[in-house]
């Protein structure tokens, strides 16, 4: 596709989802349901195809020269086509977000008020390697009534496609409009550029990537943003923690699936817990073929241990990269997070409660685990079905951002005639 038709592509694109949209407003909750259901069967039915047009991405992939744990982002297999299969269906479930009466008074002039929750419009996700979010972000969309415009990267193109053809099956199925969820059919990144231009179409932009992708679209969008930021995770094991819990824990945060961006990137060990315990923490990951990079205490532990720069500090390594750090108890663990961290999620380990209850309320980030692995940075986890992204910045949704926070708010105002003094 040359250059040149580009912004008339997304143009239509961005009508097509304002007409939608419409649509959407005089549809029912059971249309949305139905429409989430026949795209999980799809889905399931489709499983082969899907992983036929992931295969294709995973070989380009390769090529390029990916880390295995960008690839593994990539991988789809049965067992993922599944789960997100049942994640639809797990949507479907929710209740309603759209129509809530979220709070109703009545003034002394006898006009009554509510506050209702109202989809935001048209979305725009803008996503890199990951083709999951292809389904994520559509469904949830869909859920709140809104349209959504979805542009994922070239790394997923062929996966991405295949999932989403599985939603427009749904869709249709459910008498519901084409439209309502839209896939950039270019990897051409001058896409990226007119979407972040599109202020007459889209109401807010949804970015999930790397820093360089997020930087961008900071920089040129004038469409409202819900930063997805990059997820540089802490766990802080204190002094009081309990040692087999900690070390089952701190294994699970780095190990599970370092691509992830719940992964944690750097381990802080309270300077007054026993010797033995950054010991056994230390020595767990690098057994588990975890690479250590840590300070002159790590470093004594195991001469597999590399020296940590001041750069690996505030990097997020996606890979089976780890950073360990002694502080001076939870002060220590709360300063360091507030200068390296990216107000995604951290972590503590310990059976103090005063402990907890000061890093709870004094570290800024989005999530807070309490003896709990930062891998459950996570909207599914959460009991919200899925999630379109972690949310870091503060303004209308911080976190999971699921179907709740993928509404606004009206106020409907009811009178009988009352005019202003």
């Amino acid at each position: 596709m040359d250059k040149q038709s580009i912004p008339d592509l997304m143009k239509q694109i961005g009508e097509n989802a304002k007409t939608a949209l419409l649509q959407l407003g005089t549809s029912t909750t059971d249309q949305r349901n139905n429409a989430l259901v026949l795209g999980a069967k799809c889905l399931r039915e489709q499983t082969s195809n899907i992983i036929s047009a992931n295969q294709k991405d995973i070989e380009a992939a390769k090529q390029k020269g990916l880390t295995p744990a960008m690839i593994d982002r990539l991988l789809l297999d049965g067992e993922r086509i599944e789960a997100m299969a049942k994640g639809l269906e797990d949507i479907a479930k929710l209740p309603d977000p759209v129509g809530r009466v979220l709070a109703e008074w009545e003034r002394p002039n006898g006009l009554k008020i509510k506050r209702v929750s109202v989809p935001l419009g048209v979305i725009g996700v803008i996503y890199e390697s990951r083709p999951n979010v292809t389904a994520d972000a559509g469904a949830l969309c869909l859920k709140a009534g809104n349209a959504c415009i979805l542009r994922g990267g070239s790394d997923s193109a062929h996966s991405s496609k295949a999932i989403h053809d599985c939603l427009v099956n749904g869709l249709l199925g459910a008498n519901l409009p084409a439209g309502a969820i839209q896939r950039v059919p270019t990897t051409d990144r001058d896409a990226v550029g007119e979407m972040l231009r599109m202020v007459d179409s889209i109401d807010v932009i949804v970015p999930r990537g790397g820093k360089s992708l997020i930087e961008r679209i900071t920089a040129e969008s004038k469409v409202p943003l819900f930063k997805h930021l990059e997820g540089i995770c802490h766990t802080y094991v204190d002094k009081a923690a309990d040692i087999a819990k900690a070390r089952k824990v701190v294994l699970n945060a780095k190990m599970r699936r370092t691509g992830i961006c719940g992964a944690t990137e750097t381990l802080l060990v309270d300077a007054s817990a026993d010797g033995k315990v950054m010991q056994a923490l230390v020595t767990d990951l690098l057994d588990a073929g975890c690479e250590v990079r840590g300070d002159e205490a790590a470093q004594k532990i195991d001469p597999r241990v590399i020296p940590a720069s001041e750069k690996d500090w505030g990097t997020e390594y996606l890979d089976a990269i780890i950073n360990v750090r002694q502080v001076n108890g939870v002060e220590g663990a709360i300063k360091h997070i507030g200068k390296y961290g990216s107000h995604h999620t951290d972590a503590i380990i310990s059976e103090d409660e005063k402990a907890i209850t000061d890093f709870s309320n004094n570290v800024d980030s989005a999530i807070v685990m309490i003896n709990a692995s930062t891998q459950f940075a996570d909207g599914a986890q959460f009991g919200m079905g899925a999630e379109i992204g972690i949310s870091t910045g503060k303004l209308h949704a911080r976190g999971p951002v699921g179907v709740e926070q993928l509404t606004s708010t009206k106020y409907i105002v009811i009178g009988n005639g009352q005019t202003r003094p």
